[in-house]
């Protein structure tokens, strides 16, 4: 189905036509002038329009010259009078797909409008496919977005620590680009041309965990069916990447120093000793100093990894990003659902600059994918933005808004993160996921906490 104008000052024929395409099963809307065709073309999108070359306002060739200018992705087809044909011929040299010449038969228009509507598909697809190209083509370090002094000062750093093997450890809230820069140093590193392994240690349980580490022989564990290399042998002579390393249980963390200190390991259930020769990124939105002076988190293993330390500011301390970040995914979703979306409004860019985004990038990312997907005319307006927003009202500090929580003075720790966790539950509707991201930690911190 598309959606197609019919411009006609002729009732009859208007009518004609649009009877033909809606039990064609298209979605159209029909003007009896070039006036009222622009006024609906200014409010929607079209993939086509079909107008008569002689309107009682406009003539074919300057149609063409406003639709181009409204709607520059739209095909046009012409319907003229045979004594009209070397105009049309012109048209179709300024912009027009095909013209049909007075009277046609249905068969014709079916033909016509099946053309035009698989050429703008295709153009669709062809510029979908280009915009997947050029960013494969680019290196990790172009997708940093941002100009901030903050995002700066960690990206000139991590420049300068690139080319040598130090570990890394970077921290940071959720969704503020851990990853990406992960990505960064490792492509301006020596070890460029060798992969880059990466391992979310929140995503699996221990066992599990170590055996996608170190890998396993046969038998190894139930379930272990054959032998299996792991993420180290893997990123030999490359980048191994580890998120969330926080929530690495004591066992693993074990293996992982000695690893760190003298790049030998033994697989699960074997007793031969294999070297990797891979650097190690590590990554976390714990605080690892806390997280060992409560005995969680090794203190050896800890200064292995904190060789070099970069700390990744919260989006809300880099607002002239906000603008810059939310364009480049304006223009990725828009190639991506196939919609060729100019910008923001004024309210929706005030919306988007006033909010403090708790989930940090991410949820920018999300947020204007959703309203590219919601988005029926050339430019998103506040509207199209998620409801989350708007409760918060349109960019207002969550803390304005959040439900407040009292608490006694003398109440336990363990009570009060477990009240402040099923609060921001209650608020995000039970989404794990979000609360995690409003509360900064991994959603299997929130798992643990609560007991499954």
């Amino acid at each position: 189905m598309a959606k197609v104008l019919v411009v006609d000052d002729e009732e009859e024929l208007r009518a004609s036509v649009e009877r033909v395409l809606r039990r064609a099963g298209h979605d159209v809307e029909t003007a009896g002038s070039a006036q009222q065709a622009l006024a609906l073309l200014r409010r929607g999108e079209y993939e086509l329009v079909i107008s008569d070359f002689r309107l009682p306002d406009r003539d074919g060739l300057e149609l063409i010259r406003d639709v181009r200018d409204l709607r520059p992705d739209a095909e046009i087809i012409l319907i003229t009078a045979f004594a009209n044909i070397p105009l049309a011929v012109d048209a179709i040299k300024r912009g027009a797909y095909d013209f049909l010449s007075k009277p046609f038969k249905r068969a014709e228009l079916e033909v016509a409008v099946a053309r035009a509507l698989e050429k703008h598909a295709l153009a669709l697809e062809n510029r979908r496919l280009r915009t997947e190209l050029a960013d494969r083509a680019l290196p990790p370090s172009a997708t940093i977005i941002g100009q901030s002094p903050a995002l700066r000062r960690v990206l000139q750093t991590a420049e300068q620590i690139a080319p040598s093997s130090a570990t890394v450890l970077i921290t940071g809230e959720s969704g503020t680009g851990k990853e990406v820069i992960a990505e960064h140093i490792h492509h301006l590193s020596p070890r460029r041309e060798h992969p880059l392994i990466k391992v979310n240690c929140s995503a699996l349980p221990e066992t599990l965990l170590e055996a996608e580490l170190f890998g396993h022989e046969r038998g190894a564990f139930t379930g272990a069916v054959g032998r299996k290399d792991g993420r180290f042998a893997a990123a030999h002579r490359g980048t191994l990447f580890l998120d969330e390393i926080g929530s690495v249980s004591p066992a693993v963390q074990v293996k992982l120093l000695r690893v760190l200190q003298d790049g030998a390991f033994e697989p699960l259930g074997s007793t031969r000793t294999i070297r990797a020769d891979c650097r190690i990124i590590a990554a976390t939105n714990t605080d690892l100093a806390q997280a060992v002076a409560d005995g969680r988190f090794r203190e050896d293993l800890f200064y292995r990894l904190n060789v070099i330390t970069l700390v990744m500011p919260p989006l809300r301390d880099r607002p002239e990003d906000v603008p810059l970040l939310a364009r480049h995914f304006l223009r990725l979703y828009g190639a991506k659902n196939g919609k060729a979306i100019e910008g923001f409004s004024r309210a929706a860019s005030e919306a988007v600059a006033a909010h403090r985004w708790p989930g940090n990038i991410r949820e920018l990312e999300h947020a204007v994918e959703h309203a590219v997907v919601m988005c029926t005319g050339r430019t998103i307006h506040d509207d199209h933005l998620p409801d989350t927003l708007r409760r918060l009202g349109l960019g207002a500090s969550p803390d304005a808004d959040a439900p407040a929580i009292t608490v006694p003075v003398g109440t336990p720790l363990e009570e009060v993160e477990q009240l402040l966790i099923k609060e921001t539950l209650r608020t995000t509707g039970g989404n794990k996921q979000k609360a995690a991201d409003l509360l900064g930690i991994a959603a299997r911190t929130i798992y643990r906490k609560l007991g499954g």
